[in-house]
């Protein structure tokens, strides 16, 4: 299945024949002490019909609450703690449906430099650091580059740009957008492939968006590796609000906010040699929770 027009596209199920990627993205030599996260596939049978129990909202009325400068909360959590959650989100939240779907399906071309940077600036915990990335939306024709960074003061800012398709390299005119919202004209290249289905939910009462991505799985040259058992969700505000819903929810469950960055935990699972120090109580309570699935 072809995801865009013309030349030089990236087509759905052949991530990995990218020109630029080489024979250097070998996996890490089994080691002591490394974790390996073992594939395990979705569980979730009862989410759907609870999702589909809720109010919808149409992509036009979400545009109000679009929060391209942000504050982000993640919460990681069990599969099987999903229903719980759903029901205790149903009274206060409405979900996205776009002709008559509820639930996108996105793959993701993330981009990085030779060296790795954006994933070491990640692990090294560095204040100011940035993700670029383009981003399909499976089954809609939209296609974005983006380019998120954290500003220093706690918050999220994202630039992004449509695209005609996932490309086998950056134009010049994509080239320089990124420059310009990184503010680094270092080299980038393409880095690995994520996929997951997200369901986007908007709060009744307050300017505020979350989403929750399930079925997370990675790809590179070299293979693939899967996070089933897992959901990530994100809850995207002007600010941080504590009395928010969702954060009433998660704190009557016992969830604190937990940060997890897709990008570098898929490094980590495509088992790149990688230093992962900073990671290993994030892939911990990761094992933890698909033991709970």
């Amino acid at each position: 299945m072809r995801t865009g027009l013309g030349h030089g596209v990236v087509e759905k199920g052949n991530e990995s024949n990218l020109c630029r990627w080489t024979g250097r993205w070998k996996r890490r030599p089994e080691a002591a002490g490394c974790l390996v996260l073992a594939p395990l596939r979705s569980t979730v049978k009862e989410a759907p019909s609870i999702i589909n129990s809720f109010e919808p909202i149409t992509l036009a009325e979400m545009d109000s609450v679009k929060l391209q400068d942000r504050s982000d909360t993640k919460y990681v959590l069990a599969e099987a703690q999903l229903p719980k959650v759903l029901e205790a989100m149903r009274e206060h939240y409405r979900v996205l449906e776009v002709d008559g779907v509820r639930g996108t399906a996105y793959r993701s071309l993330y981009y990085d430099t030779p060296d790795l940077q954006h994933y070491q600036d990640h692990h090294n915990k560095r204040t100011f650091r940035v993700k670029v990335r383009f981003r399909e939306y499976i089954g809609s024709g939209l296609v974005f580059l983006e380019v998120k960074r954290k500003t220093g003061r706690g918050r999220t800012d994202k630039a992004r740009i449509r695209v005609e398709a996932i490309p086998q390299e950056m134009s010049a005119e994509q080239t320089a957008f990124v420059n310009k919202a990184s503010r680094s004209d270092a080299p980038l290249e393409p880095s690995l492939w994520n996929h997951f289905t997200r369901y986007t939910f908007v709060s009744k009462t307050s300017p505020e968006r979350l989403t929750m991505d399930l079925g997370l799985r990675y790809t590179d040259p070299n293979g693939e590796g899967d996070l089933g058992g897992i959901v990530v969700a994100e809850l995207k505000q002007e600010r941080a609000d504590r009395s928010s819903h969702f954060v009433e929810i998660m704190r009557a469950m016992g969830q604190r906010p937990a940060g997890m960055s897709k990008y570098c935990v898929g490094m980590l699972t495509l088992q790149r040699p990688v230093k992962h120090n900073a990671f290993k109580e994030v892939l911990l309570r990761l094992q933890r929770l698909r033991k709970a699935a």
